[in-house]
């Protein structure tokens, strides 16, 4: 200040000058924080999806933004889950493959193999799925989160972290297009297209956009395999069978009273007192994890803790189901001969991918169905208690004295890995969100797309795994027993297309934006399609879609499907 003052009454042109100057200065400041610049792109959600969205719309040579409402890209890619479903990989292309070729090439420096040798790992068969194959399909997180950023280094990508959108009021929404998204920090986007690749389609939603939660009823759509699904087994359109309660249940003779035998005592937690009638639709979704990233290492293990809050009725069901055996623990169920009510997967470096099973495991059913639709503030909640359900469940199975001897002993070796997420304690932030909502548009993706009764004609990418749900409830059966329900295992059928109608919103709804993770399905079919490569093929192809639409100034929903057809053949994807 001292010394533009001198400068002023020395000079009264020069200060005039500096004036306009400095008046000048203020203006760009207001423009560059009290406005906001303005992408071609604005992806909402740093998953999978998202950052193949972003590669591919630096790719095209347009400006994009990808905004990530926590401090991680990735999402259940870099968040545990390590063991890539897919079913037939051939059917992914483009930069899904790309990313699990750079994953190899990951693998194949020897300064990635810490905690064992290259020539140690086993895994159960992912790796390589033909002789000589360029790809690799099982990885540690932070491996993931490595590949991810090594490919986005390459590109021109704007990349925001810790911003999430203002659910009420953020978009701004004119003649049917969005103009603007603001954050609850007040900042705000602008694009010509945006993405919503979130999984659990809050932009989508804030846009004013119909959508759906829940399972529909099997009559809604003519399907077999969708609502209440209370049964052992059942049969697709096409007469295959799906396993249904048949895997991941309680053995037979598991109460689920507070004082066994006595109804009036109330039931244990989470338990239904019915489930509903077959194949009618609900409101409640298949169940949520974490997919823990586990290791015997150690040197590089956390043991598992007991959480502050453990209630030990909480894991009464657990420990009925093993005083309920006939016979040794390892014959307890007849598909597998396991001690531990959990999956791990080999990963490299001595971890693993450690996913749900039988009757009592990681997920925590009946306890998420609130999730799609809470705010922030609840999510957390919900998230909270789903770690400290599974903490307690991982104490639980190492250290109580009901768990039997020689499974708490198993269950000792194994711990967090103290090198792989940002707590300290070596949990992930990512919950797995199997499910959220799912947008109803002009084209919905059913059970008879999976079983090839109905072909999509503008396909944008395949899926190709089976028709699969989590369990979505316990309930008390006809014998007084407690069941899960919700359970759907339909495989044996080949990759189908997944249409472009799916990925849009109806015009009349929003003509800008474009949905790559909660696309237009319903339950049993995003079951199918809900897999972290196909979100990839996806997150790609809608962001192809957004630039052609950007240089013909037309609707997304208006983009000449040949046109994006040749692009998506160009960039190496797999239409059929």
């Amino acid at each position: 200040m001292k010394i533009f003052r001198e400068d002023c009454l020395g000079n009264v042109k020069s200060y005039f000058i500096k004036l306009i100057g400095c008046l000048s200065l203020g203006l760009m400041t207001f423009g560059a924080y009290g406005q906001s610049k303005k992408y071609d792109i604005v992806i909402y959600g740093g998953t999978s999806a998202g950052v193949a969205a972003a590669l591919q719309s630096s790719r095209m040579g347009k400006s994009v933004v990808l905004i990530e409402p926590t401090n991680r890209i990735g999402g259940l890619t870099t968040g545990g889950l390590g063991q890539t479903d897919i079913g037939n990989k051939q059917a992914i292309g483009g930069i899904s493959r790309e990313f699990y070729e750079n994953i190899k090439k990951y693998y194949d420096d020897p300064e990635n193999w810490k905690w064992e040798k290259r020539s140690e790992y086993v895994d159960g068969g992912q790796t390589r799925t033909e002789e000589g194959e360029a790809t690799m399909w099982t990885f540690e997180p932070s491996a993931a989160l490595a590949v991810y950023k090594f490919m986005m280094d390459k590109e021109k990508i704007k990349m925001v972290y810790n911003e999430r959108l203002n659910r009420e009021s953020g978009v701004k929404k004119v003649n049917g297009r969005i103009e603007s998204i603001t954050m609850e920090s007040g900042k705000t986007y602008k694009g010509k297209v945006y993405l919503d690749a979130t999984y659990e389609g809050d932009l989508m939603a804030s846009a004013g956009v119909a959508y759906a939660v829940g399972r529909e009823s099997n009559a809604e759509y003519g399907e077999t395999l969708n609502g209440v699904q209370a049964n052992s087994i059942n049969r697709a359109l096409t007469g295959f069978v799906s396993k249904n309660a048949f895997n991941h249940n309680f053995i037979p003779g598991v109460d689920p009273y507070v004082k066994k035998g006595d109804p009036s005592s109330g039931l244990l937690p989470n338990v239904n007192e019915k489930p509903g009638l077959e194949g009618e639709g609900d409101k409640k979704i298949q169940a949520y994890c974490f997919r823990m990233c586990l290791t015997d290492h150690p040197e590089n293990r956390i043991p598992f803790q007991k959480p502050a809050n453990y209630d030990e009725v909480n894991y009464e069901l657990l420990f009925r189901n093993y005083e309920a055996r006939k016979g040794p623990i390892r014959e307890m169920y007849s598909y597998s001969n396991t001690l531990l009510p959990w999956i791990n997967s080999s990963m490299p470096n001595r971890k693993t991918d450690t996913n749900n099973k039988f009757g009592f495991s990681t997920d925590y059913i009946g306890k998420n169905y609130d999730y799609p639709e809470a705010s922030y503030s609840e999510r957390e909640k919900i998230i909270e208690d789903h770690r400290n359900y599974q903490m307690g469940l991982m104490w639980t199975l190492a250290n109580h004295p009901r768990i039997p001897a020689e499974v708490r002993e198993e269950a000792s070796r194994w711990g967090t890995s103290k090198d792989e997420f940002e707590r300290a304690d070596g949990w992930q932030q990512q919950l797995y969100i199997r499910e959220a909502r799912r947008m109803v548009s002009d084209y919905v993706m059913t059970q008879k797309n999976c079983e090839a009764l109905t072909v999509a004609e503008d396909a944008i990418g395949l899926a190709a795994y089976g028709m699969d749900s989590h369990n979505v409830q316990r309930y008390v059966d006809a014998n007084g027993y407690v069941q899960n329900e919700g359970n759907v295992e339909a495989h044996g059928f080949k990759p189908y297309p997944i249409s472009y109608g799916a990925l849009v919103p109806k015009k009349e709804e929003c003509n800008n934006l474009i949905v790559p993770i909660c696309v237009s399905s319903t339950h049993i079919a995003f079951g199918s399609i809900r897999m972290e490569p196909v979100f990839m093929v996806l997150g790609q192809s809608a962001a192809t879609a957004a630039s052609l639409a950007i240089d013909a100034n037309t609707n997304v929903q208006d983009v000449p499907y040949p046109n994006l057809r040749e692009q998506l053949l160009k960039d190496s994807q797999r239409l059929k």
